[in-house]
This record gives C-alpha cells, sequence and structure tokens, in this order.
C-alpha cells in the first residue's frame, strides 16, 4: 500500500519535494535504484513485472504511481508498473501521454499515475478508478498532496498524518537546501498504526497492519511491508538528488544519485 507526499512548485530553491514510501512483499524480486541499461531512465525496478514505481528520466521526466485498493484484481490485466516506462520513451507530454492512457484505462487494474515534465514544470494526475466512477485526468495544482491508495489528496488517516509532518518538515526548510536522507527519516518513518477509519476493502485485520506510514506485517502470503522509502528533489537550476533506502538481504542500505537535466540545449 505505497504512500507518496510531494511539494509543487511552491519552494523558493526546490520546486518538486517528492518522498514515496514502495509497499510490496519482501519476496517479489527488485533491483534497487540506479541507472537502466537504456542510460535514459533512473530508478527502481520490479523484476517481476519489469516495471518501476518511480522513476525519472535525463531529459527531465518523472512518473510515479500507486494502485488503487479495491476488492478485485484481475491478474491478466497489463502491468501498471509499465506506465511509467512507455512515458519516459513516448516523446508526448503528461497530458498528452495521459489521454493516450485513458483510452486503454481498463486494460489495468486500478491505478493512480503522476507524469510531470519537469522543464515546462507540468504534472498531470490520472486514474481509471475516481471515487464517482469512470476516468479522471486533471492538471496538478501548486501545494502540497498525497497519493496513496486512492485518488489523489483523499484525507485517509495515514495520508493525513503525512501531510501533517512533511508540512512541519518544510517550515525546517523553508528556504534552505534540503537534507534528502534526514527528511526521509523525519517523514517516512512513522509506524504508527491507526483503526479509525479504514476503508473496508480488505480485511480489518490487513487493514489494521498497512495503516502506518511505514509499513512492517507478516501476513499468510509472507512478510509484506516498506521495501524501499525514494526521494527526488529538483533545484531551479535544473539539478536533481534521487535518493534511495531500501531493504537488501534484511539490511538497510541507500544512497543517492545526481545529475543535471539534460535539454536540447544542454544535451551533447
Amino acid at each position: 500500500m505505497c504512500i507518496a507526499v510531494f511539494a509543487w512548485k511552491i519552494h523558493p530553491i526546490h520546486p518538486l519535494i517528492l518522498l514515496l514510501n514502495r509497499d510490496e512483499y519482501y519476496n517479489r524480486p527488485t533491483t534497487p535504484l540506479g541507472w537502466w541499461p537504456d542510460g535514459l531512465i533512473l530508478g527502481g525496478r520490479d523484476e517481476q513485472a519489469g516495471g518501476t514505481w518511480m522513476a525519472c528520466s535525463r531529459d527531465g521526466k518523472l512518473a510515479f504511481l500507486t494502485n488503487v485498493r479495491e476488492a478485485l484484481s484481475r491478474s491478466q490485466l497489463k502491468s501498471r508498473g509499465d506506465l511509467p516506462v512507455r512515458f519516459f520513451t513516448s516523446g508526448k507530454s503528461p497530458k498528452e501521454f495521459g489521454e493516450e492512457v485513458l483510452e486503454e484505462a481498463d486494460e489495468f487494474n486500478g491505478f493512480n499515475l503522476i507524469v510531470a515534465d519537469l522543464c515546462s514544470m507540468s504534472m498531470v494526475y490520472i486514474t481509471n478508478r475516481p471515487m464517482d466512477g469512470g476516468l479522471s485526468m486533471e492538471e496538478v495544482s501548486p501545494g502540497i498532496h498525497v497519493l496513496s491508495n486512492a485518488k489523489l489528496d483523499t484525507p485517509w488517516p495515514k495520508a493525513q498524518r503525512v501531510r501533517r509532518c512533511f508540512e512541519d518538515v518544510l517550515g525546517k526548510y523553508s528556504e534552505a537546501e534540503i537534507s534528502l536522507k534526514e527528511i526521509t527519516k523525519m517523514v517516512m518513518n512513522d509506524t504508527t498504526k491507526d483503526d479509525s477509519d479504514l476503508p473496508g476493502i480488505y480485511s480489518r485485520e490487513f487493514e489494521y497492519l498497512t495503516s502506518s506510514i511505514f509499513v512492517e506485517a507478516d501476513t499468510a502470503s509472507g512478510r509484506y511491508g516498506t521495501r524501499s522509502t525514494s526521494a527526488v528533489v529538483l533545484r531551479t537550476d535544473g539539478a536533481v538528488s534521487f535518493y534511495e533506502t531500501y531493504l537488501e538481504n534484511d539490511a538497510w542500505r541507500d544512497h543517492t544519485i545526481n545529475f543535471s537535466i539534460q535539454t536540447d540545449k544542454t544535451a551533447p
């Protein structure tokens, strides 16, 4: 039950500050943060389906997604993790790509997808499970947003907790450089569980176990929880820092990769 919180176009130094916890079964094969063989995409990789939950590209594209919590999931449908990869190679703007995805949205289980072009500073949210049914695409407004396993900014208790904590931390960095390692620990490591206002979609026990921001759970299908925490920060000069702390062989490791966005003017 992944969760992301981000600040978009409100910080004087960092127009994007994004944190995301990826929750998954521990036995699902995963490659941690790194440049993919094509040299274009930077992110982690789900080795089972081949896609990603969050990544960016050298030319300033960024995408991340979460699953929508729903009672029925059809295994024969397309992998949602392939959507970010397609965006990076599509050559389309966020809105154009969103329109393409909506045309085939019924070929996927429930998803929340955010795609952005950090050069033009445009960001779009797409979901095939809006609360009022049908399909939905909208421009993401400047501000602080939370994406969990319902529509963007749905006020679930854990979403409200992570938002409050994120707002408090940003207050300490109102006009300062961001320490990625520090803010991920301060915002995304909360293991507080809450049995109030559970969605009632899965079993009450599982929903309680996943009601924390940082998830740790033993289930009948195996260990499940937060496998990694990722953070992306963009500077106004086009410099990007991508930090990830991840679980590998029962040990937590971390690293940061920095790069500058390559536009047509800066590319060799």
